[in-house]
């Protein structure tokens, strides 16, 4: 059978840097940081006591009390971002055939602040079991797709996926393969992620994953740069409207970019720690690549995954290098990390927005932050640092990884 072209049509996002689309990218075309001190949780007996926080969110601006009282802040974030997108996207809703229409919208944790509050809760107690009705579907990582879906009575496919920090990039690739072969005509994509919680901020921290640079914390997300020691937590949440181009063309629908591949791999080496060389990662752009039936000449940008961790950005730097050989000299790199932190699950949309604005704009949002160059990375490469740089930008790679050895790539290119 012949496969569908997949584009975007809409895009919505709620960041650390901006609460829309257009204030996300003044931010990171800007090179801001939205590091601070931690106001979610007391965090001051917490080895990291700062993250990147969604700022000025009033869930009362957007829900009414009851329905806040029904949503974890991971969902409400996810609600927002979605709204934004389908208001871009200008359906005629008269003639929206809603049957075809899906979600597939994923989370790495889901509600962990709800599950933390009610056992805590219970702990806390007499032993008598005590829970809120809500405590379940507040918690699921399923229920941002469910209830976007019954939003807007969207009645296609419908799931979350969750791959921990790859998650929304796999959502991507899901709708992306659904819509290519016919199944729906538009999908609602993306992730959303809550986890500046006592248990999230602790977690991390017990794993040495989190940068503990609490004088500092404007500049700790570090990626590439000698001295990084760990990535900055994030929040917040991304969604994409993905369609058929034929159905978006039917309807004289606004085109972001098109979905030209997407690859898929894993490390298979260890729970937490990248393949050394960069194993897997050198394999999911390759895929990536030979699914959009491109040259590896032909990219012009990678949105890479890059933490700021002493591990991964190194394993992701060899695998570019074993990727695309001498042309690696030829791109623009950056990591947006640096300046959002890292949204965990919502990574993924937030930073394939990034590199479709990146297409949008002919502009490379910068890696801030960068003071010391690492010897063991090749100093050749174009990290983008500090700065953003002009460039039209015809085809640029969307890079995530997670824990677990997950690894997804998508291929953006300027319709």
């Amino acid at each position: 059978m012949e496969l569908k072209r997949v584009v975007v049509t809409g895009l919505g996002t709620l960041t650390p840097i901006g609460n829309n689309v257009q204030e996300y990218w003044q931010g990171l075309k800007n090179g801001i940081s939205g590091a601070a001190p931690i106001t979610r949780i007391d965090a001051k007996k917490f080895k990291t006591r700062f993250a990147c926080e969604v700022k000025n969110f009033d869930p009362l601006a957007h829900f009414d009390k009851k329905e806040v009282r029904k949503m974890d802040l991971y969902t409400q974030f996810a609600m927002v971002a979605a709204e934004e997108a389908v208001k871009d996207a200008e359906f005629d809703w008269d003639k929206l055939d809603k049957d075809r229409v899906g979600v597939i919208f994923g989370s790495g944790i889901g509600g962990l602040k709800t599950y933390e509050e009610e056992v805590t809760n219970f702990v806390k107690g007499d032993g008598t079991p005590r829970f809120n009705p809500f405590f379940i579907p507040k918690m699921i990582a399923d229920m941002a797709a469910g209830l976007i879906s019954i939003k807007y009575k969207f009645h296609g496919p419908n799931y979350a996926t969750v791959s921990a920090c790859a998650t929304s990039s796999h959502a991507i690739i899901d709708a992306f393969n659904i819509l290519r072969l016919g199944m729906a005509d538009v999908i609602v994509s993306g992730g959303a992620e809550a986890s500046i919680t006592n248990a999230g901020v602790g977690g991390f921290n017990a794993l040495r994953a989190l940068s503990t640079r609490n004088d500092d914390y404007k500049t700790a997300s570090r990626p590439f740069d000698k001295d990084r020691d760990g990535f900055v937590i994030g929040e917040g949440a991304g969604a994409l409207i993905l369609e058929t181009y034929e159905h978006a063309k039917a309807r004289g629908a606004k085109i972001y970019a098109e979905i030209l591949g997407v690859g898929m791999s894993a490390d298979a080496y260890h729970m937490t720690a990248p393949h050394p060389e960069g194993k897997g990662a050198a394999l999911v752009m390759q895929n990536a690549l030979k699914d959009a039936n491109l040259q590896p000449t032909a990219v012009d940008y990678v949105n890479v995954h890059g933490t700021s961790t002493p591990l991964g950005d190194i394993s992701e730097a060899k695998a570019i290098q074993q990727v695309f050989g001498e042309h690696a000299y030829n791109l623009n790199i950056s990591s947006t990390k640096s300046m959002t932190g890292h949204l965990l699950g919502a990574a993924g949309a937030i930073e394939a927005i990034a590199s479709i604005m990146a297409i949008q704009n002919s502009l490379i949002p910068p890696t801030i932050n960068h003071f010391t160059d690492d010897p063991e990375v090749d100093p050749k490469l174009n990290f983008t640092f500090n700065k953003a740089q002009e460039r039209e930008v015809n085809v640029a790679i969307s890079n995530t990884f997670g824990f677990g050895g997950h690894n997804a790539s998508v291929i953006f290119g300027k319709f």
